[in-house]
């Protein structure tokens, strides 16, 4: 749960706010004009990604111990979460051609093993999964939040801004699950894998357009999340979880206005991304008043604020190791796991499929309205590969044909747009194709153990421990309960 950089108290005066708000404001404009003055980076686009991982003890559970995770860890590469039994790992940029997938899935293994090696050092386990199946509602409580005094500021903000009204989790799927939660530890239920693309800032509008697009085949085949508090809900149960978790609307109503701080987003940008940065300027109150000496040109206001609104496909201001500025899309609606090949398959598809939306003649927008992509969305988290999509001239298909027939071969165009390895290319899509063949994405994996051993999740998260350890892609594992482990560490 990202909301930029740490803070140095908790407590806050009408007077923060004010001033916070002329920072804002000014460095808002201040972008405005560097991307009219072309001042943003137009280089090659550039590929990154951010996994979040659970921490757990030896009943599989979670385990509150990030802050000695981090140390034993030793990298900045590696930072804490909302929860402290969850940590997030982030890889280095990479030019977006040649041989980037197969070199960043090196990258990325080669972290997670230190990863492995640093959670048993200090007697825990890493697992990727976007909601951990052990977890319980007592396990997300205010004193397992991590020590970072953002997070806190954030928690007492956001109940401010609502009242003091518990949120109330209310998902209706496979089963029905209704929670009430009286802190914004709810939100540390869901972990994700984000992939990022920097991309140049004059045609930024119409990738964030075509991340839009892409969001719904992406949520559907990358699923991973259908158990909460045992309960069997969506296949992305994360969706409902996350969007619920931090309920706070805009000026028009504080809890529940027109546009939410969690969302799909409010339309299609129209001529320029920073449509999206004006937005958040007019229409979300600031959370976190925090105000900094850090010059405008290093944007802290505008990138603290843009921190604490979450869209499924986040824009951001970033800067490169020259200290120039760039433009990059967050895509945020995947779970992490099931494992590094499953991520770097979705990975492959997200970024061939945009490059070739690109090419829509009248670009992306043109291909399907706002509403029916948004539509598509949560039809995709709701039910995976078994959804229904409105496509073009609102024709009805099916995840899977449409996948498999029109948007894999768009991607694997993309990708030769790029300039990628064609070997790498066709490796990853065709794991992807394979789980849409099969229909068997992490969701589904974890439906098909439950229903032949029963609702027994301590063993259902040792099964996914296991299978991720040899990073075979999903629609490869069997059924077969995990074998007994030497617990001595843990």
């Amino acid at each position: 749960m990202t909301v930029g950089q740490e803070i140095d108290h908790t407590h806050f005066k009408a007077g923060d706010f004010t001033r916070f708000q002329a920072h804002l404001e000014a460095e808002t404009r201040l972008a405005r004009e560097w991307l009219n003055q072309g001042r943003f980076t137009h280089g090659d686009p550039m590929a990154g990604f951010e996994i979040e991982a659970w921490l757990l003890d030896r009943h599989e559970g979670p385990a509150p111990l990030n802050e000695a995770f981090l140390q034993q860890f030793n990298d900045p590469m590696a930072t804490p979460e909302l929860a402290a039994f969850n940590i997030e790992v982030n890889t280095r940029p990479h030019p977006l051609k040649g041989r980037a997938l197969s070199l960043i899935h090196r990258e990325i293994s080669a972290t997670w093993q230190r990863t492995l090696l640093a959670a048993d050092a200090v007697g825990t386990r890493a697992l990727m999964t976007g909601i951990l199946p052990t977890l319980r509602p007592e396990h997300l409580r205010l004193g397992n939040m991590s020590s970072m005094k953002r997070y806190r500021a954030l928690n007492r903000e956001v109940f401010r801004s609502r009242q003091g009204r518990p949120v109330r989790l209310d998902i209706a799927g496979r089963e029905h699950l209704l929670h009430l939660h009286r802190d914004v530890m709810l939100e540390a239920a869901t972990t994700s894998f984000q992939i990022h693309l920097q991309t140049p800032a004059d045609t930024a509008h119409q990738v964030y357009n075509a991340a839009i697009i892409a969001s719904a085949p992406m949520v559907a085949a990358g699923a991973n999340a259908p158990f909460l508090f045992g309960k069997d809900l969506w296949d992305e149960t994360r969706i409902p979880v996350f969007e619920q978790a931090v309920e706070v609307g805009g000026y028009e109503d504080v809890a529940r206005g027109p546009l939410r701080r969690v969302s799909f987003g409010s339309g299609y940008a129209r001529e320029s991304i920073l449509e999206c940065f004006e937005e958040n300027l007019a229409h979300f109150p600031v959370l976190l008043p925090m105000s900094s000496d850090t010059p405008p040109e290093r944007f802290p206001h505008l990138r603290l604020h843009n921190g604490t609104i979450w869209r499924w496909n986040r824009p951001l201001i970033g800067f490169d190791n020259e200290g120039r500025p760039h433009i990059r899309i967050e895509h945020r609606v995947l779970p992490a796991g099931p494992t590094l090949s499953d991520s770097m398959a979705n990975t492959a598809f997200f970024y061939g499929l945009v490059e070739d939306l690109l090419t829509e003649p009248g670009g992306p927008q043109s291909l399907i309205p706002f509403a029916a992509a948004k539509d598509n969305f949560y039809q995709s988290a709701r039910l995976g590969l078994a959804a229904v999509l409105q496509w073009r001239q609102g024709e009805r298909v099916g995840i899977q044909n449409l996948i498999l027939d029109e948007l894999l071969p768009r991607a694997r165009h993309g990708l030769q747009r790029l300039g990628l390895a064609q070997a790498d290319s066709h490796h990853y899509l065709e794991i992807l194709a394979e789980r849409i063949r099969t229909g068997r994405n992490g969701a589904r994996w974890q439906r098909d153990f439950v229903a032949r051993h029963g609702r027994d999740m301590p063993a259902l998260t040792r099964a996914l421990r296991q299978h991720q350890a040899t990073d075979e892609p999903v629609h490869q594992w069997d059924l077969q309960p995990a074998a007994p482990e030497d617990s001595e560490s843990c």
